[in-house]
C-alpha cells in the first residue's frame, strides 16, 4: 500500500497540470483529497467488521436479516447521508435446519455436503441410494428416460480459476437446473460438485430451481475433495452409495427490505450515481466477502466524498435486499423507480469479494467516453487498468436495471482469482478480507462517483435497439 500512496503522490502533479475539459483544477485537487483520504483510512474495514460480528450472516427473512436492516440505517445516519429509507422488497423464503451426509459403500465414509437454496428435505432419516456420475449437465439431460429411478445422480463437472472468474456461468448451470433434469430421469436425489475452487472440506451453497409439473427432489452440492473422492471409488468400479440427510422449509412468501442512503446533490440533486451492494448473505459463513464487503466500502465511498464536497448530482448508495434467493431486492427497486430510471447517470455494483480492483470499464454512450477516459486516468494510481472496450456487464443487482432500459453501466473488476475458494461456504469469513486491499477498493469507487457525479457533462447511456 506504501507503493500505491507514493505512486498517487508521484502522479497527482501531472494530474492536476492536464489540460481536461471536463473538470476544473479545484475538482482534480478534490478528486486528490477523496483518493488519499480513502486510501489511509480504515472506515470502510470498521463498517464490514461491524457488520459481520454484530449481526452475522444474513439469510433472507431471517432475524439477523432484520438486524442487518437497522444496522444500514443506524449507520447511514451515523455517517450524515441526508437521506435514509427503505423500500420493500418480497421474496420466497427459505431455511436451512440440519444437515449431513455418508458414503457407506464400498467403505463407510463422511460426506460434507450442504442443501442448495430452496431444495425440500428428504425423510427424517435421509434417501439411501446409488450415486450415478455425470460429468457435465448436457451428459444428464442425455441420459435415457427413466434411467435414473431409485438413484443419485451426481455430476462432477470441475470449475476453473481465473482472474475475472469466468468458470462460474458454466459451472453454475448444473446448480440451477441439476436437479430437475435428475428428476425428469427418475432419480431421487441430486448432487453435485461445489460450484468452488477451494481445496477445503467446506461445501458450497447457492441458489436453484425447481420446475413446475417436475417431482422436488433433494438438493446438495459436496465439498470438492469428497468430490474426488467419489469420483474415485467410482473410477475404481465400485458401487458407491451414499446417504442424505438434509432437513430445510420453504416458508411462503416473505418481506425484506433494501437499505438506501443518499448524499444530495447540489445542482442537479434529481439525478444521481447508483453504487452499492446486496445486504443478505448465505447463512453458511458470515458473508463478509459475499457481499458485506461491497456494502461497507460503498458506504465509505460516498462517506469520503461527503467529507471533501457535495456534488452536482446525487450520489445513492442502495443496498439491496434478497439478492442470493433471486435479485428480489433489485427486482423491486428498478421496479419502483422505473418511470425515473434515466435519471441514473452511472451505476456500479461492487459484488465480488474484496481483492483489489484491477480494471475499469463502461457501457456508456459514445459522446459519454471523453468523461469516462477523465475517469479511467484518476483511476491509474490505484494500479487500475482502463478498458476501452465499452461493454462492462456491471454487478448482478444491476441485471433488472439492463433489462428495464439502456442505463450508463460501469464496473470496477475485481481480481477474483482466490474469490470462489471462500465463495459460498462456512469459510466466507472477515479474516478472508485484506484491510488495504479494500481500501484499495473504496477510493476506486469514491474516485469513480465523485467523477461521475460532479463531470461537467452528463453520462449518457447507450441507444438502445428496439
Amino acid at each position: 500500500m506504501k507503493k500505491l500512496i507514493t505512486a498517487l503522490l508521484l502522479t497527482s502533479s501531472l494530474t492536476a497540470n492536464a489540460s481536461n475539459t471536463e473538470f476544473t483544477q479545484k475538482q482534480l485537487q478534490q478528486i486528490d483529497e477523496v483518493r488519499t483520504s480513502a486510501l489511509n483510512s480504515d472506515l470502510s474495514y470498521k463498517l464490514l467488521e461491524s457488520l459481520t460480528t454484530e449481526v452475522g450472516p444474513r439469510l433472507p427473512g431471517t432475524e439477523n436479516d432484520k438486524k442487518a436492516v437497522a444496522w444500514a440505517q443506524e449507520k447511514f445516519n451515523e455517517l450524515g447521508f441526508d437521506k435514509v429509507w427503505l423500500e420493500e422488497a418480497t421474496f420466497p423464503e427459505w431455511r436451512r435446519f440440519s444437515e449431513s451426509g455418508k458414503i457407506l459403500t464400498p467403505s463407510e465414509q463422511t460426506l460434507h455436503l450442504t442443501a442448495l437454496g430452496h431444495s425440500v428435505s428428504t425423510p427424517k432419516d435421509g434417501i439411501t441410494a446409488e450415486v450415478i456420475l455425470f460429468e457435465t449437465l448436457d451428459e444428464l439431460i442425455a441420459a435415457p428416460a427413466n434411467s435414473l429411478k431409485g438413484k443419485i445422480a451426481y455430476i462432477n463437472y470441475r470449475m476453473n480459476r481465473d482472474i475475472d472468474g469466468n468458470g462460474y456461468g458454466p459451472a453454475v448451470r448444473a446448480r440451477s437446473t441439476g436437479s430437475v433434469e435428475a428428476a425428469k430421469k427418475g432419480a431421487i436425489g441430486y448432487m453435485m460438485r461445489s460450484v468452488s475452487t477451494a481445496h477445503h472440506r467446506f461445501a458450497h451453497t447457492g441458489g436453484s430451481h425447481y420446475k413446475d409439473g417436475v417431482t422436488k427432489i433433494p438438493n446438495v452440492t459436496i465439498a470438492n475433495p469428497d468430490a474426488d473422492q467419489v469420483a474415485r471409488l467410482i473410477a475404481l468400479g465400485k458401487s458407491v452409495t451414499v446417504n442424505i440427510n438434509v432437513q430445510n422449509e420453504d416458508r411462503g412468501q416473505g418481506t425484506g427490505y433494501n437499505v438506501i442512503g443518499q448524499f444530495n446533490g447540489t445542482e442537479n440533486p434529481e439525478q444521481y450515481v447508483l453504487i452499492g451492494g446486496h445486504l443478505d448473505s448465505w447463512d453458511l459463513g458470515t458473508g463478509a466477502l459475499d457481499d458485506g464487503a461491497g456494502v461497507a466500502l460503498t458506504m465509505a465511498a460516498a462517506k469520503h466524498i461527503s467529507d471533501v464536497k457535495r456534488t452536482k448530482r446525487s450520489i445513492r448508495v442502495v443496498l439491496f435486499a434478497a439478492e442470493e434467493l433471486g435479485l428480489w431486492g433489485a427486482k423491486a427497486y428498478f421496479a419502483q423507480h422505473n418511470n425515473e430510471l434515466n435519471n441514473i447517470v452511472a451505476a456500479a455494483e461492487s459484488d465480488f469479494g474484496a481483492d483489489v480492483v484491477y480494471a475499469f470499464e463502461s457501457n456508456v454512450s459514445a459522446e459519454s467516453l471523453p468523461v469516462v477516459r477523465a475517469i479511467a486516468k484518476e483511476l491509474a494510481p490505484l494500479n487500475i487498468e482502463y478498458i476501452g472496450r465499452n461493454q462492462a456487464n456491471g454487478g448482478p443487482d444491476l441485471i433488472p436495471l439492463k433489462a428495464a432500459t439502456s442505463a450508463p453501466i460501469f464496473e470496477l473488476a475485481q481480481d477474483g482469482t482466490d474469490y470462489f475458494d471462500y465463495h459460498h461456504t462456512a469459510d466466507d469469513t472477515l479474516d478472508k478480507v485484506t484491510p488495504a486491499k479494500l481500501r484499495q477498493n473504496t477510493a476506486a469507487y469514491a474516485v469513480f462517483a465523485l467523477m461521475a457525479a460532479d463531470a461537467k457533462t452528463t453520462i449518457k447511456p447507450k441507444a438502445q435497439n428496439k
